[in-house]
């Protein structure tokens, strides 16, 4: 079981909310479960920036300081603006160790320094190399309304917050979640993509959602495309009055050294063997895609880590470094927490509001740190929350 800091780094939560999990007790007394003995939320910070942006998605933890970015602080990407209007936010903020927060990029769809059809809508995929870029998805509409829906890109800031390019067209279509493999002069992004000829379909189910793995060489003045490959393919999606769009959400790579938290790895695991975990929403599944650092082709929707069992519409997902899975549900408010060889360890109670279920779509971004617990938006109250 990871050591957890007693003064949990120096937060100074605002807004302090304390819910206690009686009746959400994990599953079983594993002391291979990093949810074991987690068993309190607190409110850290509101995510609502000075213009109103609101329904807090992408989370990302900030591991160095540069530029404006803080070590040891949060990104939260907005996905709503001030009237509430999904697919038109357009703020990252920056929740500071001491629990301010300030807005680290407002970003003007006019101004973008390339194309990014139909504007700027912030998603749940955002990243931050250890380069300090930070690389966000856009999935935008004009009015909050599938119809407008327009495929969007993935935008690159630098450590100050100033866009400096976008990646759009190609394999780009919906950007909707992201994870990264970083070793500092080059990454691979994992990006979830949702609008595969789901806003044609009006409504009604089609099974085209795609995982592209997007290769970058970071060793010149800005971040370059290398290679773009879909690892996965044929999921399903579709559009929705009430969430815009559903479709494969939440992506994670398996540890290169499983149980390592303090870098000091002397026998990582090959990157042919490391697998990427897909939260299948509308299958209720955790996918498996093997090889997907160095795969040529399309796993299609890979195997299956687990189905049900606890599963209630999987959106965000996160890996410990221990490499168990941990997943929120988009209809519940639970957390989930998950073996690599499948089984259900763990489950908690992260969110009890919501309409018309309690918890119902309220959770997207986690992370897991072995210093604090689980750390997770929550779009219900556009707060940063805090399981410990």
């Amino acid at each position: 079981m990871n050591k957890r800091n007693p003064s949990l780094r120096g937060f100074s939560f605002i807004g302090i909310l304390v819910l206690t999990l009686a009746g959400a007790a994990n599953l079983f007394a594993d002391s291979g479960s990093v949810l074991h003995g987690l068993s309190m939320i607190t409110t850290i910070a509101s995510t609502v920036p000075t213009n109103g942006d609101v329904n807090p998605y992408g989370l990302a933890e900030v591991r160095s300081t540069t530029g404006n970015l803080q070590a040891g602080s949060f990104l939260v990407s907005n996905f709503n603006n001030s009237q509430n209007l999904q697919g038109t936010g357009t703020t990252i903020v920056q929740v500071s160790p001491n629990g301010s927060v300030s807005v680290f990029a407002q970003i003007d769809a006019g101004a973008l320094p390339g194309a990014c059809p139909g504007g700027v809508g912030l998603t749940t995929a955002l990243v931050v190399l250890k380069s300090g870029w930070v690389i966000v998805g856009s999935l935008p509409t004009t009015d909050g309304m599938p119809d407008t829906i327009g495929t969007g890109c993935l935008i690159v800031l630098n450590s100050m917050g100033a866009p400096v390019e976008t990646f759009s067209g190609s394999l780009i279509n919906g950007p909707w979640d992201m994870t990264a493999n970083d070793s500092g002069t080059a990454a691979a992004l994992f990006v979830t993509n949702v609008l595969n000829g789901t806003v044609a379909a009006g409504g009604n189910l089609v099974n085209e959602g795609t995982v592209v793995r997007v290769n970058l060489d970071l060793s010149g003045a800005k971040p370059q495309v290398t290679s773009m490959t879909v690892v996965a393919s044929g999921f399903p999606e579709r559009t929705d009055p009430g969430a815009l769009v559903i479709g494969p959400t939440g992506v994670g790579l398996s540890p290169a050294c499983p149980g390592d938290d303090e870098g000091n790895c002397t026998n990582p695991v090959a990157d042919d063997s490391r697998v990427l975990y897909v939260a299948d929403s509308l299958n209720n599944r955790i996918a498996v895609i093997p090889n997907a650092l160095t795969r040529t082709t399309s796993a299609a929707i890979g195997t299956t880590l687990a189905v049900g069992n606890g599963l209630n519409d999987p959106l965000g997902l996160t890996v410990a470094p221990n490499g168990n899975v941990l997943t929120v549900n988009g209809n519940d408010g639970f957390i989930t927490e998950l073996t690599p060889d499948g089984h259900r360890i763990a489950r908690r109670l992260l969110d009890h509001t919501g309409a018309p279920a309690p918890g119902n779509g309220t959770l997207f971004g986690l992370t897991f740190d072995p210093d604090l617990g689980v750390v997770f938006v929550d779009d219900g109250s556009n707060t940063l929350n805090l399981l410990r």
